[in-house]
């Protein structure tokens, strides 16, 4: 569907007014024009209405425009810096070596539920300081409030989704209060200290802020890294040919972890509104119109891509947006790279004879792109 409105309708007005943007170039000028907003205040009010749902996506970075977006990205910058990012790395690690052992021992296993989403969770739980007891828990709140997002979503699932902003909202808080209470205590939970006790021009986030923001930081984390790494190890599976040429040659790692989020983007669509009208590639948006930017089909525009459809793990240059682009990129796209490299990298050193066990099945999210299951043998 992406590759036919890419071709014959690139800027696509939908029924009810929307425009859908498949484009490479116009994706882009999506991202980085001036006049494109995230702000989301006034588009979820009918949606979600005044419930948790409504004050976390609000309140979170990643749809507020400037000041708001600049203050609270500049507190975070911190947890993504070079020396805290050299810090992880041997974290990463170990972790994944404690998961290949875990795997190794099972012989048939789920690669999504027993792999892909153990690493991001565990990373993200160790930058929050989320005790051990609680961190079964954060996969089902991540899934509840992302799902929240989808265009139609059923009453129960809404309810499910507030409840999952309650929960782990009042979790974050007693966390919170603890640290300050004790803020030099412990080696886990530096980001959360960071966002706490830092300040921008002398002013720190409010308790809400640093609730809300917590919870972005396990969606955005979670969701895309257990996505790429299980969308990475199916599409070595079903594509021999390209495992064979990554075990013979483990160099490949990186720019094969940029051909997996190519092919299969976590995040499919991203979303802006004109405050003013804006010229693209072959129309003129108006001002309040409200725009999805179709990443999945960026990823694959012929302009850009030699061969989109087909998978080239030594792909060179490979220019995907699978993190967004502009001053909205996603601030964790190296540390989701390194999970990536990582995880899928060792996965492949690890288990010559890797093969897949089963039916492979998706979660179904329009928004976000991601399996629910992957049966495996090793």
């Amino acid at each position: 569907m992406y590759r036919a409105l890419r071709e014959h309708a690139p800027i696509h007005i939908n029924p009810d007014g929307t425009y859908f943007l498949t484009r490479y170039d116009d994706v882009m000028a999506g991202y980085r024009h001036r006049a494109m907003s995230s702000d989301k205040k006034v588009d979820f009010k009918p949606k979600f209405g005044g419930g948790p749902l409504y004050t976390h996506h609000t309140t979170s970075l990643v749809f507020n425009d400037d000041p708001y977006h600049k203050r609270v990205r500049k507190l975070l910058a911190g947890a993504f810096s070079p020396r805290q990012l050299a810090a992880l790395t041997p974290v990463i690690e170990d972790i994944v070596e404690k998961m290949l052992d875990d795997v190794a021992e099972m012989g048939s296993f789920d690669a999504v539920t027993d792999y892909a989403l153990r690493l991001p969770t565990e990373i993200i739980a160790d930058m929050l300081g989320v005790p051990e007891a609680h961190r079964h828990l954060m996969h089902g709140y991540s899934n509840l409030i992302l799902g929240a997002l989808d265009p139609i979503v059923p009453p129960a699932k809404m309810a499910a989704g507030h409840q999952a902003v309650e929960e782990f909202g009042a979790l974050l808080a007693d966390l919170i209060d603890h640290r300050r209470k004790h803020p030099g205590e412990g080696e886990r939970g530096e980001v959360l200290a960071a966002l706490i006790f830092g300040e921008i021009d002398g002013e720190k986030l409010s308790d809400e802020e640093l609730v809300q923001n917590c919870i972005f930081l396990l969606n955005a984390g979670h969701e895309t890294t257990a996505s790429m790494v299980g969308h990475g190890l199916a599409t070595l599976l079903e594509n021999p040919v390209e495992l064979r040429r990554l075990q013979g040659d483990p160099g490949l790692i990186e720019p094969a972890v940029e051909e997996f989020l190519r092919l299969q983007s976590p995040l499919q669509i991203g979303h802006r509104k004109a405050t003013e009208d804006v010229e693209f590639s072959s129309a003129t948006i108006p001002a309040g119109a409200f725009i999805h930017l179709c990443i999945a089909g960026a990823n694959r525009d012929p302009e850009v891509f030699d061969d989109p459809e087909n998978v080239d793990i030594g792909r060179d240059p490979n220019p995907q947006i699978s993190f967004g682009a502009g001053q909205h990129v996603c601030m964790g796209n190296t540390l989701g790279r390194i999970e990536g490299r990582i995880a899928i990298g060792r996965f492949v050193e690890r288990f010559a004879k890797m093969r897949q066990a089963g039916e492979k099945r998706y979660h179904g999210r329009a928004k976000f792109r991601g399996l629910k299951t992957l049966p495996m043998e090793v």
